[in-house]
C-alpha cells in the first residue's frame, strides 16, 4: 500500500510533477529528510494545463522511485517509496491557491524543471493574467505578493537544462517587473533577499516503465524509474546546507562557486565519449550504447578517446577526472536503458562542434601533438555523413554528401573557424 505518508511542514514550492523532478529533486528530499533533520515536505506547482497532479494527488502523492543499473560491475536494483509530496496546486483551475503559497514563511526552496523552453519570456504576460503564460511570469506573481507581505525571499535551485538557468530566470523575472511596473523596491528585494543558483543535474530518469512489468505487490500508476547514478552541481552560497543540509546526506551533491568546470567536465567526458563513438558505431552496425561496450574494437576507442585525449584538456583534478569517465562507463553498460546510438545521432555535427572539438582543439595546443582517436571520430563523422543514416538538417546533409575533406574542414559556418589545416591528418581516417 502506498497511502501512508509522513506529515512533514512545507518548506518546498516544486514547479513540475514529471518523471524527472521525482526521480531526482524529490528524491534527493526523501533521503535528505531520512538522513538529516531538515524535516521538510514538497508542494508541487503544475506549471502547464495538462500535468499529472491529478494522477499524483489520487494516490496521495506517494509513489514509488526505482533505481537501476550496473554498481561496481555487477547489476543492481534499488527500491524507495517517496512520500515527500504533500499535496499538488493547479495555478490553471486555482490561481488564488497558487497565489496563497507566497502567504507561509515556512517556504524557502524553490525547484524547478519546465523543459528547457519553460525559462523563456512571454511578450504581454500581464500581473493580472490568472495565470500568465510564462513560467517566470509565474514565478514573478508569486515574488510581488510574498514581497507586498514583508516576508523574506526563496532561495532557487532551476533544474532544466540551459546555462545559468538561475541566473536567467532572475534576468526574466526582473524585466517582468518593468513590464509590470512594479518598482524599484521590489526589484532591490529580488536582488537582495532571494538567491538564484545555477544548477547542472546528471540522472537518467527513464519514467513510468511502459514496456515492461514491473511487480511491485501493489498497484502504482506513478512508478518511476531511473539510473543509479545521480550528480547535482550547484552554484551557490555554502550557507544553503544550513538551511538544506545537502552536506550530510552522502550524495553526490556537490555546492561551488565556479560551476562551469563541471560543465565542461560533463560535456567534453560523457557527451563527448557519445558524440566521438557515435558516428563509428552507426558505420559499424552497433545499435546501443551498451552493444558498443561489449564491442572491443568500439570499447577500445571511445576509451582511448576519454582517458588518452579527452582528460588531459581539462582542469579539474586527475582523480576527479578519472573517477568521473569510469562512472561514465559504467553508466553505458547499464542492461535495463536501451540507448539506440540513431537516436543520439541526431545533429551529430552541432553536437561534435560543442563537445569533441574543443577537446581535439586543445590537445594540440596543450601537446603539440595530434589526437589520433579524437581526429579518427572527426573523419568517422564525416563518413557517416555520406551515409543515408543521417538525422540533421537538410543543408547540412546535403554539403557534407556533396564536399571534400578539405572544403568541410574549411566551413566556418559548421565549425565557428577554419579546420583546413588539419585535412591531411583527418583524411588518414576517412573511407575514399
Amino acid at each position: 500500500m502506498l497511502s501512508n505518508k509522513t506529515i512533514r511542514p512545507e518548506r518546498v514550492i516544486q514547479f513540475g510533477e514529471g518523471g524527472f523532478l521525482r526521480g531526482f529533486v524529490d528524491w534527493i528530499l526523501q533521503l535528505t529528510n531520512e538522513k538529516t533533520d531538515f524535516d521538510g515536505s514538497v508542494v508541487v506547482v503544475q506549471p502547464i494545463e495538462n500535468g499529472l497532479c491529478d494522477k499524483l494527488s489520487a494516490q496521495n502523492c506517494v509513489y514509488t522511485h526505482i533505481m537501476r543499473g550496473m554498481q561496481d560491475g555487477v547489476p543492481t536494483v534499488e527500491k524507495k517509496v517517496i512520500d515527500v509530496i504533500s499535496r499538488c496546486v493547479k495555478p490553471y483551475e486555482d490561481w488564488n491557491s497558487y497565489l496563497a503559497l507566497a502567504e507561509n514563511p515556512e517556504f524557502r526552496f524553490i525547484f524547478s524543471n519546465t523543459t528547457e523552453s519553460g525559462i523563456e519570456y512571454v511578450e504581454g504576460d500581464k500581473l493580472t493574467d490568472a495565470p500568465p503564460k510564462s513560467f517566470p511570469a509565474k514565478v514573478a506573481a508569486l515574488l510581488y505578493k510574498r514581497f507586498t507581505l514583508g516576508l523574506r525571499g526563496f532561495v532557487f535551485l532551476p533544474c532544466e537544462l540551459i546555462d545559468k538557468n538561475g541566473e536567467n530566470l532572475k534576468r526574466i523575472i526582473l524585466k517582468y517587473a518593468d513590464d509590470w511596473a512594479l518598482g524599484e523596491d521590489f526589484k532591490a528585494w529580488v536582488n537582495e533577499e532571494n538567491i538564484f543558483c545555477n544548477t547542472l543535474v546528471d540522472r537518467i530518469v527513464t519514467g513510468y516503465p511502459k514496456d515492461e512489468k514491473i511487480d511491485l505487490g501493489y498497484e502504482d500508476n506513478m512508478l518511476n524509474t531511473s539510473e543509479l547514478f545521480h550528480l547535482w552541481v550547484i552554484e551557490g552560497p555554502k550557507s544553503i546546507c544550513d538551511e538544506l543540509p545537502f552536506d550530510k546526506t552522502g550524495l553526490n551533491i556537490i555546492i561551488t562557486d565556479n560551476l562551469e568546470r563541471y560543465r565542461t567536465r560533463k560535456v567534453r567526458i560523457l557527451n563527448g565519449a557519445h558524440t566521438s563513438m557515435i558516428p563509428y558505431a552507426m558505420l559499424e552496425g552497433v545499435e546501443t550504447v551498451k552493444d558498443c561496450m561489449e564491442n572491443e574494437k568500439l570499447f577500445a576507442f571511445v576509451k582511448a578517446c576519454v582517458f588518452e585525449e579527452i582528460i588531459p584538456t581539462l582542469d579539474l583534478p586527475e582523480e576527479e577526472l578519472t573517477d568521473y569517465a569510469n562512472n561514465v562507463f559504467e553508466r553505458f553498460r547499464n542492461p535495463y536503458i536501451r540507448h539506440l546510438c540513431a537516436s543520439i545521432s541526431l545533429n551529430s555535427v552541432s553536437k561534435f562542434k560543442v563537445r569533441v572539438l574543443p577537446s581535439l582543439l586543445e590537445y594540440i595546443k596543450r601537446t603539440g601533438k595530434m589526437p589520433e582517436h579524437l581526429l579518427m571520430s572527426f573523419g568517422k563523422l564525416i563518413d557517416f555523413y555520406k551515409t543515408d543514416m543521417t538525422n540533421d538538417d537538410k543543408d547540412i546533409c546535403e554539403f557534407m554528401k556533396a564536399s571534400d575533406v578539405e572544403t568541410i574542414l574549411g566551413n566556418k559556418k559548421l565549425w565557428d573557424e577554419d579546420l583546413s589545416y588539419l585535412a591531411k591528418e583527418v583524411e588518414k581516417y576517412v573511407d575514399k
